[in-house]
């Protein structure tokens, strides 16, 4: 709180990825600042869901913006149907309990394609780049606006 006021930051911008584990770890304490920080505008996901030891009356509790699928149920979503139920279990749970939820690993169209069918409308992959330096990330937002003016 002091660094937001102190920096002028709008903390409307800002979102802490939080994973199950560490919220786990002392969960009053963690959902307590959770809800101080949240007051200030602050948004919060829950990074790698399903991979831990969640808890429904847990995910409850915490004043969560969104989920977001983990990698490993994302790979191999198009030939392993366990991973495309459970995709399709995460996305309901979260779009239900009026949560974003975002899939991270997506590498190909068929993935994005089958997110986009589901209501998962919220991406992070190599389909759209890699990794970058800010100064590569700046060169890809003005190739895509020269490719796409507004």
């Amino acid at each position: 709180t002091e660094i937001v006021h102190r920096h002028g930051i709008d903390p409307t911008r800002l979102k802490i990825e939080l994973t199950e584990s560490t919220v786990l770890d002392n969960v009053d304490a963690t959902t307590e600042k959770m809800h101080q920080l949240k007051k200030l505008g602050i948004s919060f996901s829950m990074d790698d869901f399903g991979t831990g030891y969640s808890s429904l009356a847990y995910l409850q509790r915490l004043p969560l913006n969104q989920l977001k699928i983990d990698q490993s149920f994302v790979r191999d979503l198009s030939d392993d149907e366990n991973d495309a139920t459970i995709v399709r279990a995460i996305i309901s749970l979260g779009v239900n309990l009026g949560l974003n939820v975002i899939a991270e690993g997506v590498e190909t169209d068929a993935q994005r394609s089958f997110l986009i069918q589901h209501n998962c409308l919220a991406f992070q992959g190599y389909l759209f780049s890699k990794p970058l330096p800010l100064d590569g990330f700046l060169k890809l937002l003005a190739l895509d606006s020269s490719k796409n003016p507004a």
